[in-house]
């Protein structure tokens, strides 16, 4: 089957489309990479998506609007990862859309809210669309993320020890296979979402994040503030847990630095990046990680892989990239993989990954042009992912 997924993170810089080949030998899922695409928001959108954010108040209309001028901005580049990836020729469509609201209260996910039409993406492509890929874990009880902790856990099976997978969005989100134990996935804390808030902040909106870490590499980590911020008591909390830009936004970063002295902003895009280092490595090191397979944005941040190294000596660190998935279009892969478990009758999460109370099946579908005509159920669920060269 023919898959393209769609994604775009809490970053809300681009929307990723990837496609890949997907077939199910027994209990190996075989995926052949045909190829990626980024392609930024409009301008517009993205001022849309910025004006509704949290804390920001909203309405029903902007919602509406956003629900729309996403799904259009999908299905756009969903048209182009038919032609241009696919040589006109899928079978299915798998759209994340765009997060606008994780609702989290003392540690239990109450929903999650994904915009993005998918009846633009059907219309456009013609192609059936799987979408709204979170809801069905959270009603099952679980916190409906990192769901990318499937795919991470059929491409970790099999390496020694007790591997890893980091991914490096807006939120840092990690799985661990520990042997003799269920996947463990969840989010650690911020990764590029402070960054990115904070860069926006001090140049006044001009520049959206540190290119290649160059701002925080010209400062110094603060104690005051590392200990400020450290104090969160999202970091106490045991796994499986998740949080996003509800929590972790301009503002919150503001009512810390509020508590301490001025800091120089170099000096505070340093101490975000040790935030990000540290919450990382603790997580590592609670739970034995012996190597780690890392992707995502912040993957070219050499500050902030420089300061995760540091921090886990005899750890290596290496990137999804050599295990044959790109790290740019790891989690679109990762929503096609989940699209492609759904319509053939197969849960995409793992309990002891997201805390639900069972595996779930993901997702609603919206009917392409032909009638819908879903793969007979599969027999039972992959165990391993192979990349096909």
């Amino acid at each position: 089957m023919r898959v393209i997924g769609l994604m775009s993170g809490t970053s809300y810089d681009a929307i990723e489309a990837a496609a890949a080949d997907l077939v199910l030998d027994s209990d190996v899922l075989r995926l052949h990479f045909l190829g990626h695409l980024s392609v930024p928001y409009p301008d517009e959108v993205r001022g849309l998506i910025a004006a509704a954010l949290p804390p920001a108040v909203t309405t029903t209309r902007a919602v509406c609007m956003l629900d729309t001028r996403i799904g259009q901005a999908f299905a756009g580049v969903a048209e182009r990862a038919l032609g241009e990836l696919c040589d006109g020729c899928a079978d299915l469509v798998v759209s994340h859309g765009q997060t606008m609201h994780h609702w989290v209260e003392d540690g239990v996910v109450r929903g999650s809210l994904q915009l993005g039409q998918p009846a633009w993406i059907a219309e456009a492509t013609g192609l059936p669309v799987v979408s709204d890929l979170r809801s069905r874990d959270v009603a099952a009880g679980g916190q409906g993320a990192p769901l990318v902790g499937m795919t991470d856990t059929l491409l970790l099976r099999g390496l020694p020890g007790t591997p890893a997978a980091l991914n490096l969005g807006g939120i840092a989100n990690i799985t661990v296979l520990v042997p003799g134990a269920g996947p463990l996935a969840f989010d650690t804390g911020p990764a590029n979402a402070l960054l990115d808030a904070a860069v926006g902040h001090f140049t006044g909106g001009a520049v959206a994040y540190d290119a290649d870490g160059q701002r925080a590499a010209a400062g110094r980590s603060h104690p005051g503030l590392l200990r400020v911020l450290l104090d969160d008591p999202y970091y106490r909390r045991s796994a499986p847990k998740s949080t996003g830009k509800e929590h972790f936004h301009l503002p919150y970063l503001q009512r810390a630095l509020e508590t301490l002295p001025a800091v120089r902003p170099e000096d505070v895009l340093a101490t975000l990046a040790r935030l990000t280092a540290a919450t990382v490595t603790d997580a590592c090191r609670a739970h034995g990680v012996t190597q780690l397979v890392v992707s995502g944005g912040g993957v070219r941040n050499p500050v902030l892989m420089g300061m995760i190294a540091e921090e886990l000596p005899g750890v290596p660190l290496r990137p999804s990239d050599e295990l044959g998935l790109p790290s740019d279009a790891k989690e679109a892969l990762a929503f096609a993989v989940l699209g492609f478990l759904t319509v053939h009758g197969l849960p995409g999460t793992l309990p002891s990954g997201t805390g639900a109370r069972r595996a779930a099946l993901l997702g609603s579908i919206t009917p392409g042009l032909s009638p819908l005509r879903l793969p007979e159920p599969a027999a039972h669920p992959p165990r391993v992912l192979r990349i096909a060269p």
